[in-house]
């Protein structure tokens, strides 16, 4: 498969692997059930560290995703296409603010805002904490990213508590507004993807 036909699909799948041992993997699928990217999560790093390959074999890397800081609740991490070497943009975590309702500002190469991923609502996001102090887990994450104040894109965690999987929805990309048209990376959006999974996925389910 060519680099550039695994980012022009209009949905993905994420399928976690919750019991792995050291570091976590992702195994990102196309609309045909087609692996497209595999992730992996290093162990042992005090600073966050995700690697996107080609495959499982980690034939090559193609994005890389990094945490600036050590143990930052507000950290922010960068995005880099590693063929190019390039850095894409970045994600930022609103802190504090996150602990009832998940917030990240997505940031371009110069680090200016450019969107916002935000979790479904606060009522259901408040409720999804009540459930996990008690150990339970009955509402789905879900998140939507915003460019402009325009749905890009959006994530929705699957109700299975043995498999983790989030699908995300491109469609809403290329859609015209009046005079505008929403643009999405899909790089970033995968990426995004991944770090939810990595991130918030541990106190979402």
């Amino acid at each position: 498969m060519l680099n550039s036909e695994r980012f022009e699909h209009s949905t993905y799948m994420i399928r976690t692997k919750v019991f792995k041992l050291f570091g976590g993997s992702y195994d990102v699928y196309g609309p045909n059930g087609d692996l497209v990217l595999y992730a992996k999560k290093r162990a042992f790093k005090l600073k966050e560290d995700i690697r996107l390959y080609s495959d499982k074999a980690e034939s090559e890397e193609l994005l890389t995703i990094k945490a600036r800081e050590i143990f930052d609740f507000s950290a922010a991490y960068d995005v880099v296409d590693a063929v190019s070497g390039q850095r894409l943009g970045a994600f930022k975590r609103k802190g504090w603010k996150s602990l009832m309702r998940d917030e990240w500002v997505m940031m371009d190469a110069s680090d200016q805002d450019v969107g916002v991923i935000k979790e479904d609502s606060a009522g259901r996001a408040a409720l999804r904490r009540l459930m996990a102090f008690a150990a339970i887990n009955l509402i789905p994450q879900k998140y939507h990213c915003e460019i402009d104040g325009k749905l890009a894109c959006s994530y929705k965690q699957n109700f299975n508590p043995l498999v983790t999987k989030i699908s995300i929805d491109f469609s809403n990309e290329g859609a015209e507004f009046g005079t505008q048209t929403v643009k999405m990376d899909k790089k970033m959006g995968l990426a995004a993807a991944v770090l939810l999974s990595a991130i918030e996925g541990k106190q979402g389910g």
